[in-house]
């Protein structure tokens, strides 16, 4: 009765052993294949070898076989190829948002997607400048809910803290719960934020999702004025600079034509240059106008110079004068 049971499980045996040991170089001979299926206590014959595989590749299975001298059975075309599986454990190995521990469990997860052999190539180490990893494990579970909250139009509530020179966290409001109803989440500068209307508030605000604590998806319908009914997301990304908030503008800077790409990398593809006399062009966007904002632009020297709006022009001004002005005194 024993063996019975078990050549029930043959094929299933079959499929485990080409995912984990058959790649396309390492195939697995016939004789390994009925050698490691003994070992199951499932007795096999070189004919039922080859039948267990045509149906194996009915069911889906992209089964491979190469003949002659180390040839065997291996796995083809896979869910994920291998360069594919490494950009994702890069990504998860230099995220910012995502905790030591947890990358190191997704990376476990993402490596059983492919060959025992070829998994070794996934554990490797990323170097990213200045890395450092949340040690907020409730991050990765709070996004879900988010996600969670927006695909069924609910309010959120939580509590959103900052650290003090102690890393100790100290809650805003005194503690007191946030009501907000989500709209989107964006991913900007290695963190998350929540974009989202709170409740008696009169616009959209964003909140770092690393930040919150006791995150819960409430039964209120989602509220939010005219603005929330049009919301995009990735215009809503762009207009605030590092994700910080300021007044919104319509700002015009003219550039030396040296700036193009740095332009594009900032605001977009779609942005549209015009040109202005041969060595300049000039670009138009919608934008918040930050500290952030300032520091960025005074990091690209005199060969960027912002022109409009003038409330913006006499700011950025009266920055620079105030901090020349500190530095004679």
């Amino acid at each position: 009765m024993a063996k019975k049971n078990n050549q029930k499980a043959k094929l299933l045996v079959l499929y485990r052993l080409l995912l984990k040991k058959g790649d396309e170089e390492h195939p697995i001979s016939t004789p390994e294949l009925i050698q490691a299926l003994d070992r199951e206590g499932i007795p096999a014959e070189r004919k039922s070898i080859y039948t267990d595989m045509e149906t194996l590749k009915d069911f889906g299975l992209d089964v491979q076989l190469r003949k002659g001298k180390n040839g065997g059975w291996f796995i083809g075309q896979r869910d994920f190829e291998l360069p594919e599986l490494k950009l994702l454990v890069d990504a998860v190995q230099s995220s910012r948002f995502i905790s030591r521990k947890k990358s190191e469990a997704l990376i476990r997860k993402l490596s059983a997607l492919t060959s025992e052999y070829q998994a070794k190539q996934l554990c490797r180490q990323v170097y990213v400048d200045r890395r450092v990893k949340t040690d907020n494990e409730s991050v990765y579970y709070a996004i879900d809910r988010l996600h969670a909250a927006i695909a069924a139009a609910r309010a959120v509530t939580f509590q959103y803290f900052d650290y003090n020179a102690r890393r100790e966290k100290v809650f805003r409001r005194e503690g007191k719960r946030y009501l907000v109803s989500p709209y989107g989440l964006i991913w900007s500068d290695e963190n998350y934020y929540l974009v989202g209307w709170e409740h008696g508030g009169a616009s959209l605000r964003h909140y770092r999702v690393d930040r919150m604590t006791g995150l819960v998806m409430t039964g209120l319908p989602r509220e939010g004025d005219e603005s929330c009914r049009g919301f995009d997301l990735a215009e809503y990304g762009q207009k605030h600079f590092h994700m910080f908030s300021g007044r919104e503008g319509k700002l015009r800077l003219r550039c030396e034509s040296r700036f193009v790409n740095v332009m594009l990398d900032r605001f977009g593809q779609e942005a549209m240059l015009i040109p202005d006399g041969e060595d300049h062009f000039v670009l138009t966007v919608d934008g918040v106008v930050s500290p952030q904002f300032y520091g960025w632009l005074f990091g690209l020297g005199e060969g960027v110079r912002l022109t409009a709006p003038d409330w913006a022009v006499a700011e950025y001004r009266g920055m620079l004068e105030k901090a020349m002005g500190e530095k004679e005194q």
